[in-house]
């Protein structure tokens, strides 16, 4: 095997080809000018060749200097990766979770403190709202909550539930009006609509919910006013009174608990894709993700129930049932 370089000398190349300053290199890794340029001088022999030259009072990179520096930069930011990977591995009292961002703040945000509360208060959530998917091992995040049409999983994966969305709206704006009787009486309320695209495929529209409710939307611009790309936000201007939403079930739970939302009718109809729960290789080792990854396949499975039973509350849960 071929002998390599001292590391000292190689730690404070690396450093001094950063700052091109003897006393800058030296300030970084709190040592003398003196000893930069001895530890400089030793690398040298060990190579064979020049790898600075002086500029006037500064210190240049030769072309041999500068292309060994990347070299030596790439090395040693891999061990500091390493090294930091090493400590979050150490770190058991951290669980790192990734979602799709409105999923994130109205379903595993909220499961995820209770589930923290009653199992360990000391621990620590990370929590990432991402659309694009995340690499799980690069980013040491140990589960990621994604919409089912997001591409492959090298790792382990599983199905948590298939949402629905149902209409919704403020009881504000219901307040002083003729009560609604039939799907066809929301045709004449502002809609909030939700559109996925490009990324994924939207939940289904107003024209779809209609036309399965047996009403002709005729020509009526359903989904060309008031279009927001995060469910969540639809969701926050219907509870502001700004109109009628086509709400995931899942995300509307607190709102309809606190009466910030109602259901005007009960028929509602399945995203295309359910939402997938994956995790990084080696997630396992550790007794909290085993538990918690138990306990949210657990509440997904759940998540369908809450959903029927969330309908059967509607204001005219058979209103919308048999179409005209």
């Amino acid at each position: 095997m071929d002998k390599l370089p001292p590391l000292r000398a190689l730690q404070v190349f690396e450093t001094l080809g950063h700052s091109q300053s003897l006393n800058e290199a030296a300030r970084r890794l709190q040592i003398t000018p003196g000893a930069i340029s001895q530890q400089l001088r030793l690398l040298e022999e060990s190579l064979g060749c020049s790898l600075t030259y002086k500029e006037g009072k500064r210190l240049r990179l030769t072309a041999a200097g500068s292309r060994f520096h990347d070299i030596c930069s790439q090395a040693f930011e891999l061990l500091r990766e390493g090294r930091q990977e090493m400590e979050r591995s150490r770190n058991t009292s951290l669980l790192s979770i990734s979602a799709v961002p409105s999923l994130l703040k109205t379903w595993v945000a909220p499961l995820a403190f209770d589930w923290q509360e009653q199992h360990d208060p000391g621990l620590t959530l990370h929590l990432k709202g991402s659309h694009a998917e995340p690499d799980l091992e690069a980013e040491r995040i140990d589960f990621r909550i994604t919409y089912g049409q997001a591409g492959p999983r090298p790792n382990g994966s599983a199905q948590l539930y298939t949402d629905r969305v149902v209409p919704a709206c403020s009881p504000v704006l219901l307040q002083g009006k003729p009560a609604l009787r039939h799907p066809r009486d929301l045709l004449a309320c502002p809609l909030l609509s939700s559109d996925w695209q490009p990324r994924f495929t939207s939940p289904p529209s107003w024209r779809e919910w209609f036309e399965a409710a047996g009403v002709d939307s005729g020509d009526a611009p359903l989904d060309s006013f008031r279009i927001f790309s995060l469910s969540h936000m639809a969701i926050d201007s219907a509870v502001a009174g700004q109109g009628f939403v086509l709400a995931q079930c899942s995300m509307i739970e607190r709102e309809l608990r606190t009466g910030q939302l109602v259901l005007p009718f009960s028929l509602s109809l399945p995203l295309p894709w359910p939402y997938v729960l994956t995790w990084r290789a080696g997630v396992f080792e550790s007794l909290q993700s085993r538990e918690f990854h138990r306990w949210l396949l657990n509440r997904g499975r759940q998540q369908e129930r809450l959903n029927q039973d969330m309908l059967a509350r509607a204001l005219n849960p058979t209103a919308a049932a048999t179409p005209e």
